[in-house]
């Protein structure tokens, strides 16, 4: 405003607050006659809203007039200095306090900074590196130039990371990292799908007709079996079309087929494959190399737990008192990194994923707990008399395991959190009546677990709280196996069935059932893997016992495949190419029918 508009405000705002006062002063008496006195108004009210209608009116008329005509910051604050002086009277001062709000109004809204003019790029970035994807969302629909910031492809690269999508590409893979996040989000949203509304293939691995099966194992698809025949068969679920090698055993040529020892125990990792056997050998192959063992080891006694590092080539066995964990020096010759002896016949073994320098597992034996490292002697973690161990589980910084109550007093079988870098007792979960039969702590997300009860229940533990989370009756005969993500729970039970379950809506999804107890259960985002292995290891002959006979005793391994648009990419349905010596399959609405099997 110039001086001229200044004194012309000033002018009409006097008259119309006198106006507004002899008004005031002539309804009084009548409105004292017709009601109740009311209690008077607090000064300056009345002129302060008749002011902002005069203020709101004289900023239309300023803001009709051409911008030349407008005052500039100087011209306004050297207008609030002459305003605060002259005025006398009370109705004056209240209108330069009005001015005065209002040029400081304006001067904020010149203060509000924009980054196209008063930042740099490069800064810019930095601070739009803390918002999640609906954050970048609305700041792109700012300005042109938010939008080109929050479009920048570091920004939509740093998302895909933190949340699990293509963790192993670089930057410079894709052109349009949005585009990758956006699909990626899809593929999520329809897996999702696909595993509440049961729909994908599945597949039953192809068996052996003269052996029972004794053990499976799994590790991100690729699937290892053992049998009574002594063979050991391997399966990479993540392509459809594969044959299941042979692992050969080295046994000597005179043995006849079937009179070699049982397979024990077997697992798997990404470059690795192990079998322990009931004669005590065992048995490393390297799959990248071929069929034929790498190493060969022999214990004096039958082994009782066999552990496979995840991330690395270590193994650990136990056989009667012994506890040895191999490991390839850096020639590639296997060696013992450490021997250890315990007191007790060896339950569990484990070992613990992330250790930097020295192979470290963890072996329960009894009523005692173990913890094993490669550069120390074994030191005892747990024991309580007469309170032995019913299952285990190790993280990178935790071991969790059940233990059994026993004696006069019983307090309740519990889960116990070891810390392993303090090596002491974190919490005590569960009291429940049944004995805890598996814990999986290791694929549960951060600060939960997952656990199963010969109560039938499966259990949610809060690490947080020491608290249940969520308790789901499960299995008529109890849990045999268990595993969760952020939110679905999949459980198997010793009467053979497969139970997936939506935690967060404490609601069964669908639910599968075989003959036998469900020994083993491994899912992915895409994949289920699960194994029915029988009590009764007795070998059946072909000649005797007709094949259907045969194939109800023998245990089934089903493989479940749920990114439909993977399967859709195959040029024909896997039903049309499958034959005795592949996998039989189809792809269907898993929740309307069974699979298809050729033989």
């Amino acid at each position: 405003m110039d001086n001229h508009g200044l004194d012309e405000f000033r002018r009409r705002w006097q008259e119309e607050l006198a106006q507004a006062q002899a008004l005031r002063k002539r309804r009084r008496p009548e409105a004292a006659e017709r009601r109740p006195r009311r209690p008077e108004v607090a000064p300056g009210r009345g002129e302060q809203a008749s002011g902002y209608l005069a203020l709101a009116q004289g900023l239309l008329e300023g803001a009709s007039r051409p911008p030349a005509a407008r005052a500039t910051r100087a011209e306004r604050q050297d207008a609030a200095s002459r305003s605060r002086s002259p005025p006398a009277r009370d109705a004056a001062g209240g209108a330069e306090q009005l001015v005065d709000q209002l040029i400081r109004d304006l001067n904020e809204m010149d203060d509000v900074p924009f980054f196209d003019i008063q930042l740099p790029y490069e800064l810019a970035i930095n601070i739009f590196q803390y918002l999640d994807r609906k954050d970048l969302g609305r700041c792109a629909q700012v300005s042109k130039t938010w939008k080109v910031i929050a479009e920048d492809e570091v920004l939509w690269y740093r998302l895909c990371q933190q949340e699990g999508h293509l963790p192993e590409s670089s930057i410079s893979d894709y052109s349009c990292w949005k585009l990758i996040f956006q699909e990626c989000r899809a593929k999520e949203h329809m897996l999702r799908s696909n595993w509440k509304n049961r729909k994908g293939a599945v597949s039953e691995l192809e068996h052996i007709p003269d052996a029972v099966l004794c053990d499976v194992h799994s590790h991100d698809g690729v699937v290892i079996a053992g049998y009574t025949s002594g063979d050991v068969r391997v399966w990479d679920t993540r392509t459809w079309d594969y044959v299941a090698p042979f692992l050969d055993s080295e046994y000597e040529e005179e043995d006849e087929p079937g009179m070699q020892p049982y397979v024990s125990f077997v697992r798997i990792n990404s470059s690795l494959a192990v079998a322990a056997y009931e004669d005590g050998f065992l048995n490393i192959w390297d799959l990248r190399t071929g069929k034929y063992p790498i190493h060969r080891f022999e214990h004096d006694a039958r082994i009782q737990a066999l552990a496979l590092s995840q991330e690395d080539a270590t193994v650990a066995t136990a056989s009667a008192f012994d506890v040895v964990m191999l490991h390839p020096n850096e020639e590639g010759y296997w060696q013992i990194a450490a021997e250890f002896e315990v007191q007790k016949l060896v339950d569990y073994l484990e070992i613990v994923p992330d250790t930097e320098r020295y192979p470290v597992a963890v072996a329960t034996a009894g009523d005692l707990v173990y913890l094993l490292k490669a550069d120390d002697s074994a030191r005892t973690l747990h024991h309580v008399y007469g309170q032995p161990v019913t299952c285990l589980d190790v993280s990178a910084n935790q071991a969790a395991f059940g233990v059994k109550s026993l004696g006069w007093v019983h307090e309740g079988n519990k889960i116990l959190v070891y810390s392993l870098e303090a090596e002491r007792c974190l919490s005590k979960l569960g009291n429940a009546l049944g004995d805890f039969t598996c814990v999986n702590l290791r694929d549960s997300p951060p600060h939960l677990m997952v656990s199963g009860n010969m109560d039938r229940r499966v259990r949610i533990h809060d690490l947080r709280t020491n608290k249940i989370a969520l308790s789901l009756s499960a299995h008529q005969l109890g849990v045999s196996a268990v595993q969760m993500d952020d939110w679905k729970v999949v459980s198997g039970g010793e009467e053979g069935l497969v139970s997936v379950w939506d935690y967060r809506m404490n609601q069964k999804l669908w639910e599968v059932h075989s003959r036998h107890p469900v020994r083993h259960l491994a899912f992915t985002s895409h994949s289920l893997i699960t194994a029915n292995v029988p009590y009764d290891r007795v070998v059946r002959n072909a000649d005797l016992d007709n094949f259907a006979t045969h194939r109800r005793h023998r245990g089934l391994v089903h493989a479940y495949e749920f990114a439909m648009d993977r399967l859709a990419l195959q040029s024909a349905l896997p039903a049309c190419r499958s034959s005795c010596d592949t996998t039989a399959g189809n792809s269907y609405d898993l929740a309307l029918a069974f699979p298809y099997d050729s033989t």
